[in-house]
């Protein structure tokens, strides 16, 4: 089912951006110097659906890096969660050894050895 959803997703979206690069190829001038007049060694050419594919993708990392900073917070207390719920199986299973060998222990007054 994710398969499927994946693929009805991916397709039309892949399709759009194949769209939007042969629509978008005409080439543009990236001054990278804000100072003017512009330097010729600071300008490149580069087709315009490159630029806009590579400014989406560095959006999306530092997005991707944002969120992943912002949620550090919640995986530390999984961890600490986690390593507790570990702990208390451990105290457990030590606690139910106990019982088990207490239960196998005889009665007080009923000694086998008479």
């Amino acid at each position: 089912m994710t398969t499927l959803l994946k693929w009805l997703l991916l397709v039309p979206v892949a399709l759009v951006v194949i769209m939007l690069a042969v629509a978008n190829r005409a080439p543009v001038t990236i001054v990278v110097d804000p100072f003017p007049p512009p330097s010729e060694n600071l300008t490149f050419a580069a087709p315009l659906f490159l630029v806009v594919l590579v400014s989406v993708i560095v959006g999306v990392l530092i997005g991707g890096a944002g969120a992943w900073l912002r949620h550090g917070s919640n995986r530390r207390a999984a961890r600490q969660a986690q390593a507790e719920a570990n702990r208390q199986r451990v105290e457990a299973d030590r606690l139910r050894s106990q019982v088990n060998a207490f239960a196998t222990l005889p009665a007080p007054g009923n000694s086998t050895l008479a």
